[in-house]
């Protein structure tokens, strides 16, 4: 659709979008004033006009219309949102800045605006001041302090456990402990979780303080130590994320064992796996998972995979719809031991900062989940991303639909309890009404969501009428967002920024994010990660000069905070380190996503160098998907299952390319066969995952040593797709 400027736009061009006469001549009145002070295409213009013209009632396509009039020839990275002066030292970093800028980089500090990307590169050449800074300022408690921030490794020392150095040697420190501490910035009475059920949508939101709430922990975290597992034993969680799960996670960390992390949509084989590689010796689970008017079964899925003993919490009421097996125990019963013990404090088990807190599963390229710990370290990277980015602070309230399954579970218990805020936790679908107006009563301030659900908002509506004016800013995480989507987004909460977050599992956080410093656009990144160094690799497999706009595969610096420096079931270096340039002689880490640096300083993604995608959030490998897709159909000789961005950008689609058996039948029937495929991978794999297309081909591209060439299929498809939608 094509857009006028500014100052072409006539009352009948705002009538045309839906909106009544008498108001669209008020709206041309303070779109032509503010065209007069600010001309017809600057980022004050669109500032202007999204704080004083737009609002969540006028119909998108005005929203449209001011945004690509004011933008139209402005080039890349149009800023959707510009930081001002007057709220950027209230941030965070505002503040600390405001006191200790001129310490920390001399004459070169000017304002907390303008000095924002001096001190992110400080953050990086200064890791001992930096990290031991913000770990202050979160109040964060060493029962023994480290002998020092930051232990660089030798030269030479390139193969070792941490290629990079160490963090934190010498700690000994409970993350779940600092959860639950006193400091400072809060007391006993303040609220740290806010919870709804679905179908409770007309009831007030619950909530509970900070003394009620380590009750709960301490409780669960004894019940815990009188089953009598070894000291450190892995324990599991498989449920939705809702106030029990969070004590159960908390309480695991406190009593010295290790969490491990399974998404509660996974299929009995996948739970299995994850079972079997951490070496659980308990799982946390429930009968059912209820949404809406449906009842999806969980327990029995435990059961199908032969799990160790099982702590099962009924959904509904105190009762089962089903028997459980002889070895395992009600949430009841579980609790019931424990209950002369209420409100007696847990004495937390304090650790070194290597020791496990967590492990989590990120999908390799071999079809075997890789299994990713999270040290004692890695929920202070979490916690610390909250303060930097989101300027997380004490009185904040975070909602972020996830599950403890995937690291943004995790993250979201660190990031907002390790920083004074509430938790807000929906129990039930986030794609409906429930949940807009969850984040509504709730007031929440600071909403992280996945570009799927937000283009399931927009599509269906559902948002229509909520008040989300409490909003602070947005995050945004797991796959590549959509412009028009994201403006849509923005204009639901008055045009408060989007803090786009990307990094991964094994870092425990992000690379690359934004910040409330910089102006934010659209779908893109402001920054690297404090703390964090970012390489483009250039055709040669070498970095391009930093700063210098380019395209290729991203490359991380090796000293990062909190990011791992073991797998389980994969060599590390391997996996990470090996084959990679070096950089002022350090090896650099490798990540396998594709991004560039445009010519305006921000960072756009380009989806995966390697053989995994991204499907709604959730990272997994193609060969998983192609292993279940061979199966289904006799005449299948072959399948590449490749994540293709739609065109105009958005979250991969899933897109299978198949070879037959019988080269003359290629006009078998496609859609049968991608009814068969959704079955298959949904039942086999993650009922989240859709196929959206098949794609018949007489071979699949291979290398000179028979290697599928996915990256070759994935641009093929994405050109097609784009020269059809020319």
């Amino acid at each position: 659709m094509g857009y006028k400027a500014l100052d072409c736009i006539t009352r009948s061009d705002i009538e045309a979008r839906g909106i009544a006469p008498d108001l669209a001549e008020g709206i041309h009145g303070r779109l032509t004033e503010i065209v007069r002070n600010y001309g017809p295409a600057t980022a004050e213009t669109w500032r202007d006009i999204s704080k004083h013209i737009l609002s969540p009632d006028l119909p998108f396509s005005f929203h449209q219309m001011m945004y690509y009039g004011c933008y139209m020839n402005y080039g890349p990275n149009p800023p959707a949102w510009v930081p001002d002066s007057e709220n950027a030292i209230l941030t965070n970093i505002g503040q600390l800045l405001v006191r200790r800028g001129k310490e920390f980089l001399g004459s070169k500090y000017k304002d907390p605006i303008s000095s924002f990307s001096d001190f992110q590169e400080f953050s990086v050449s200064n890791p001992e001041v930096y990290w031991k800074t913000v770990l202050d300022e979160m109040s964060v408690s060493f029962s023994v302090p480290p002998q020092c921030i930051f232990l660089e490794s030798p030269f030479g020392e390139s193969h070792s456990s941490y290629p990079g150095g160490q963090w934190l040697p010498g700690a000994l420190v409970n993350p779940a402990k600092n959860c639950l501490s006193l400091n400072s910035k809060r007391s006993l009475d303040d609220v740290v979780v806010i919870w709804r059920n679905e179908g409770d949508d007309d009831l007030p939101v619950r909530r509970m303080t900070l003394q009620e709430f380590r009750a709960e922990v301490w409780l669960v975290a004894h019940a815990i130590k009188a089953l009598g597992l070894e000291k450190g034993s892995a324990i599991a969680i498989d449920m939705p994320m809702d106030v029990n799960s969070v004590f159960i996670y908390l309480a695991i960390v406190l009593a010295g064992y290790v969490v491990v992390s399974i998404a509660d949509s996974f299929a009995p084989l996948e739970i299995s796996t994850r079972l079997k590689i951490s070496e659980a010796k308990a799982v946390f689970t429930q009968d059912l998972i209820i949404r809406g008017d449906k009842s999806i079964p969980l327990y029995s899925r435990i059961v199908e995979a032969q799990s160790p003993m099982a702590i099962v919490i009924p959904t509904r009421g105190s009762s089962f719809s089903m028997k459980l097996r002889d070895d395992d125990i009600s949430w009841h019963d579980f609790l019931g031991r424990v209950k002369h013990l209420k409100e007696h404090e847990f004495a937390a088990i304090e650790q070194p900062v290597e020791a496990f807190t967590n492990i989590l599963f990120s999908s390799g390229t071999t079809g075997e989940p890789k299994a990713i710990p999270w040290t004692h370290a890695t929920p202070f990277k979490a916690a610390a991303d909250a303060w930097c980015h989101m300027d997380i602070q004490n009185g904040d309230i975070i909602a972020w639909p996830t599950n403890l399954g995937w690291m943004m579970g995790p993250w979201l218990v660190y990031a907002s309890l390790l920083n004074g805020a509430s938790m807000a936790l929906y129990n039930g679908s986030p794609l409906g009404s429930g949940f807009a107006k969850f984040v509504q009563d709730a007031k929440v301030t600071m909403l992280g969501v996945i570009p799927s659900i937000v283009r399931a908002w927009k599509n269906r509506n559902c948002m229509a009428g909520f008040d989300w004016s409490a909003i602070r800013c947005f995050g945004s995480t797991g796959e590549a967002s959509n412009v028009d989507e994201y403006l849509w987004l923005m204009g639901r909460a008055h045009y408060k920024p989007i803090i786009e977050y990307c990094g991964g599992t094994e870092i425990g956080g992000g690379f690359i994010t934004g910040s409330l410093l910089q102006a934010q656009s659209l779908a893109a990144f402001s920054t690297p990660a404090m703390g964090c160094c970012l390489f483009i690799l250039g055709n040669d497999g070498h970095p391009i000069p930093q700063n210098q706009p380019g395209i290729g595969e991203l490359a991380l610096g090796p000293h990062m905070f909190g990011a791992s420096n073991l797998l389980l079931n994969a060599n590390h270096y391997d996996v990470y380190f090996k084959g990679m340039p070096s950089w002022k002689g350090r090896v650099l880490r490798r990540h396998g996503d594709v991004f560039e640096r445009t010519s305006t300083g921000y960072y756009q993604a380009h989806g995966r160098a390697d053989d995994t995608m991204n499907l709604g959030g959730i990272k997994v490998s193609s060969v998983e998907i192609e292993r279940i897709c061979n199966a289904v159909d006799n005449n299948v000789l072959e399948t590449a299952a490749i994540g293709v961005p739609p065109p105009g950008g958005g979250p991969e689609q899933l897109v299978i390319a198949v070879v037959f058996k019988d080269s003359d039948n290629m006009e078998a029937d496609l859609n049968q066969l991608k009814i068969l495929f959704n079955s298959a991978v949904q039942k086999n794999l993650n009922p989240l995952f859709r196929v959206s297309r098949v794609v018949p081909l007489s071979a699949l591209p291979r290398t000179a040593t028979n290697k599928v060439m996915r990256r070759v299929l994935r641009q093929q498809l994405t050109q097609l797709d784009e020269n059809s939608r020319l």
